[in-house]
């Protein structure tokens, strides 16, 4: 490094009182400076320094995947669907820009903005590749046949994809490629099996409340337009043409996951084998509900969903497994590079692991990590590097750039920087030292892994908690005992078990390795269910908008990759993030799109329903929504409602009325009486309170009101003008009156001529 340039001296000066000359240029106005002046500078200099450092070489290349992602959120917020060929356009002439800017200080700035650009243009791309037909209406007594793509086997329904090939109904105005259906439990055809069939059919169900997930566009990504159930029996009849290697390929795999399943049932029931099933199969449906709950309240339900974890002790395994038999043969130890061979024995490892359990988005996402690390292993580069985490999220997002918005996606990448951010910076300090005697270096081996893996534990949950709070509505508080106490018997017990009852399997030595996995899993049961019942384990959160995640998700990709002093920013970030977070406040009325269920808050600050039909999935919703842990047949949410058969009336906090009008006749009065009426009817031109009628639901589906000194705020989960493939917009919006501020319409003008009686002689 060059020497800093020492400051200039101002010789002459009795006792040694030295001045430094300010830069050539500078002036000082008024001729005396604050005593406090000299430190701007100063700061400002260390900060330029700080960002150099941050610009240094090979640091931009984590930043890409960053402003890609970047690229794809922008894609998924825009109200309509952006026109591919500008995208692309766009994209190429950002490219160029940025290569022709390669040499100069511009390029770091080009060439994020290009790879937004190009973000932008691939979620495009993939969704005019994928485009198809979505149902927009709910259809009855419709006759389909085609072929069985997918099973689900779940705790009380079964559930399959159909290819459909023929397709005849009423009120259908386009053919549809795929649907999902539900049958009874037991009844679900093979894959690859040709069926004919009845159903009703529903469109893909739309986000439950204004904000939340929005289900209708992750099955769009799947080519699925719409989902239901059969009515009747399933007729499974020759196929009149040939399904296509690739189902073939589906049929196989179904069928080796089911004899797997069988394999395991032999030994294992319940629970156990359900779960036994989900870690090596993907299949997790049939796991009961209270186990379910108990796992994802005490922090472990990352367990069921294959994610990195089990493909890093899939490839992992079979790393060790593998490098210990080449190890004993002493020709192959010295001269033979045994450690490049097992990266690749557990990189085919890691590809079966991924084909057999169905391949679905976020276990691509974790095989490409896998895959990455090990084949750096096998040309002699560092693994575990932000450079390693940022290839595998360009490859996943190029390839499935809707993941970016999947709550496994967010999860598990922001678990995963934070572990590499982990073992970039702080695990190098617990390593032991050359110059540590053997007892020290022992007795520093049980401490450093138990201090790793408390970290670990500790960096993954709290990387995690602003989407599981956002998702799921909950956090949990002891995540990091849970994890302490079950993932060393899974990661040294259930999963090697279960890799070695797959290999044992084709020879009949199978069942003892279900059993072993059966003792693991019987311990981590008794853990989650032990910590699922602990005082405060459930960890209530509030719904909030998208923007406390993405300054939440600024926040972690600072600490994360920044090295320098910067990096303490995100803390900043992540601090505002949950301040908006909690202060976000919660609405005083909820309208399901139906017009059916409405949830008004009363003095008691909780939520209160009026409903004409029964829907437990969207109340559900709505509490966890509201941190509100009561049940959807919990007799309190009727609590200050009054019903008969034209409707019924609540009152909000402020004591203005709220109505739900079932017939017509009832409207007069609520029009007169409440400050707001909602009918799935169509609401009379003259009514003097605010109405949401069924014009506005079915352009706008389930809302949320606040009332505000202006009238009503609303917020929609199709605001005024949003019209994408998987959420069309219905013909004729502009006849209707959607704006996000509903006001009570001014009285009607009252007829002024007076009666004849009451006339004056001089009138």
């Amino acid at each position: 490094m060059a020497e800093r340039e020492r400051p200039h001296r101002a010789p002459g000066f009795a006792g040694g009182i030295a001045g430094t000359w300010p830069p050539r240029g500078a002036t000082l106005a008024g001729g005396f400076a604050p005593a406090g002046l000299g430190l701007w500078p100063a700061l400002v200099e260390t900060l330029r320094q700080w960002v150099r450092a941050e610009a240094g070489a090979g640091r931009l290349l984590p930043w890409v995947p960053v402003a890609f992602g970047t690229g794809i959120a922008l894609y998924f917020a825009a109200d309509h669907e952006p026109v591919l060929a500008a995208a692309i356009v766009a994209a190429a002439v950002l490219v160029l820009a940025a290569f022709l800017l390669r040499r100069s200080r511009l390029f770091p700035a080009a060439l994020l903005i290009a790879a937004a650009a190009c973000g932008f243009a691939v979620a495009t791309a993939k969704t005019a590749r994928v485009a198809h037909a979505v149902l927009a209406r709910p259809a009855f007594g419709v006759s389909l046949s085609g072929f069985v793509e997918t099973r689900d086997i779940r705790e009380r329904t079964d559930r399959f994809v159909l290819r459909v090939r023929d397709m005849d109904g009423p009120r259908l105005s386009a053919k549809l490629e795929r649907v999902r259906l539900s049958v009874r439990k037991g009844t679900a055809p093979d894959v690859g099996s040709f069926v004919e069939l009845k159903a009703r059919l529903q469109p893909p169900l739309a986000p439950l409340r204004p904000g939340s997930y929005d289900f209708a566009r992750d099955l769009y990504f799947q080519d699925i337009g719409a989902t239901g159930f059969v009515t009747g029996a399933i007729k499974i009849v020759e196929p009149p043409v040939s399904g296509g290697l690739a189902l073939r390929y589906a049929a196989f795999m179904q069928g080796l996951r089911d004899a797997i399943d069988a394999r395991i049932r032999t030994v294992l029931d319940g629970d156990k084998r359900a779960i036994a099933t989900a870690l090596l199969t993907g299949r997790r449906d049939a796991i009961s509900e209270p186990v379910n709950d108990a796992m994802f309240i005490s922090g472990l339900g990352h367990v069921l969903s294959i994610s990195g974890y089990h493909m890093a002790v899939v490839a992992g395994v079979v790393f060790f497994a593998v490098r210990a038999l080449l190890a004993l043969v002493p020709g192959l130890a010295v001269g033979a590079p045994i450690k490049k061979w097992s990266a690749a024995a557990a990189l085919v490892a890691a590809a079966f692991y991924l084909l057999l359990s169905g391949a679905e988005v976020a276990t691509q996402r974790s095989f490409f990590m896998t895959a990455v690390v090990l084949i750096a292993v096998m040309v002699d580069r560092r693994a575990i590097t932000f450079r390693t985490l940022a290839v595998a999220a360009l490859i996943v997002l190029a390839i499935a750039p809707e993941a970016l918005v999947h709550p496994s996606f967010q999860m598990s990448f922001a678990a995963t920087l934070g572990l590499v951010a982990l073992v970039q910076i702080g695990m190098p300090r617990l390593l032991a030292t050359p110059e540590s005697s053997a007892t020290a270096r022992v007795a520093l081996w049980g401490g450093r892994e138990l201090v790793m893996l408390v970290l670990a534990s500790l960096v993954a949950g709290l990387a995690t908690t602003p989407y599981a709070a956002f998702h799921f509505h909950r956090v949990t508080p002891y995540g990091l005992l849970a994890n302490l106490l079950a993932m060393p018997v899974v990661s040294a017990l259930v999963m090697p078990a279960g890799l070695l009852g797959l290999a044992a399997m084709p020879f009949g030595f199978d069942g003892l390795f279900w059993w072993l996995m059966g003792i693991g899993i019987d311990w981590m049961i008794v853990v989650t269910q032990w910590v699922a019942a602990l005082p405060g384990a459930i960890g209530r959160m509030a719904a909030f908008g998208i923007a406390p995640v993405i300054v939440a998700s600024l926040g972690l990709i600072l600490m994360g990759l920044l090295r320098s002093p910067l990096r303490w920013s995100g803390a900043v970030a992540l601090a505002a993030a949950i301040v908006w977070a909690v202060a976000t406040p919660l609405p005083d009325v909820l309208v399901s799109g139906d017009g059916r269920n409405v949830a008004v808050r009363g003095r008691d600050g909780r939520l209160h329903l009026m409903r004409t039909a029964k829907d437990a999935f969207l109340v559900k919703e709505w509490l966890a929504a509201d941190a509100d842990p009561r049940p959807p047949v919990d007799a309190s949410l009727g609590e200050g409602v009054s019903c008969d058969e034209a409707g019924c009336v609540a009152a909000m906090a402020d004591g203005g009325l709220v109505t739900l009008a079932d017939h017509a006749a009832a409207l007069g009065d609520d029009c007169a009486r409440a400050a707001l009426v909602v009918t799935a009817r169509q609401a009379p031109a003259q009514c003097e309170a605010a109405t949401i009628d069924r014009a506005r639901l079915q352009r706008q589906g389930t809302l949320s009101v606040r009332r505000t000194r202006q009238g009503f705020s609303i917020g929609a989960v199709k605001p005024q003008g949003f019209d994408r493939p998987w959420s069309l917009a219905i013909a004729g919006e502009g006849e209707v009156d959607v704006s996000p501020v509903l006001r009570s319409p001014q009285t009607a003008p009252r007829d002024a001529t007076p009666a004849e009686t009451d006339l004056q002689a001089d009138d």
